[in-house]
């Protein structure tokens, strides 16, 4: 009598790892079977494990969001905590699969909008809005100087990555993370948002 050998636990997230890959390379156009190949499973695997390439597709957009999120402590000093948030927010979006997940999915959103909000809000808007919650609290504390919090994260956040961003995704370049432009960024947005009793 002949068994069927059931396939690896860990296939699924075999499955994902090579599909992440995939999609950010070869963006959304790439096939089963190559997914499949990356993956070292046979394409009916694929499907046991996913309907479809658009399930697969969005079970990556899940996974996506949770590797641009950025926490921020209160515990330190404000110009400190800022530092570390600015540098791991810009080595989330600029490191090369920063870059590929955002081209993937500027490229796919019009076929997959729903995703594309998910991932918005989820990923990005979330990391602003806890942004957006420390610098409050700061102001509150007297640390920052008082102004919209929303508005103060928003030019922070453009500040450490759009440019750099768009010269990823323009001229394709992979020297994006330029050790000392978080220390020039935050110590610019502290001088433009210091607390008037500092200010000369």
């Amino acid at each position: 009598m002949s068994t069927v050998l059931e396939p690896p636990p860990d296939t699924r997230q075999r499955l994902l790892d090579a599909a992440c890959e995939a999609f950010r390379e070869e963006g959304y156009k790439v096939s089963i079977d190559r997914l499949a190949a990356r993956a070292h499973v046979a394409r009916q695997t694929v499907y046991n494990h996913f309907p479809s390439k658009d399930a697969l597709f969005a079970e990556v957009v899940r996974h996506a969001i949770q590797s641009v999120l950025v926490t921020l402590d209160r515990d330190g000093e404000v110009r400190a905590t800022l530092l570390a948030f600015s540098e791991a927010y810009r080595e989330k979006i600029l490191s090369a699969d920063g870059i590929a997940i955002f081209r993937t999915l500027t490229a796919e959103a019009p076929r997959f909008p729903a995703l594309a909000k998910q991932f918005f809000r989820q990923g990005p808007q979330t990391t602003r809005k806890r942004l957006a919650e420390y610098l409050a609290w700061a102001m509150e504390e007297g640390q920052l100087r008082r102004d919209d919090p929303d508005f103060a994260a928003e030019m922070l956040a453009a500040m450490l990555g759009d440019f750099d961003r768009l010269r990823g995704l323009m001229n394709l370049q992979t020297d994006l993370l330029k050790s000392t432009k978080a220390v020039q960024v935050v110590d610019c947005f502290l001088r433009a948002f210091a607390p008037e009793k500092d200010k000369p």
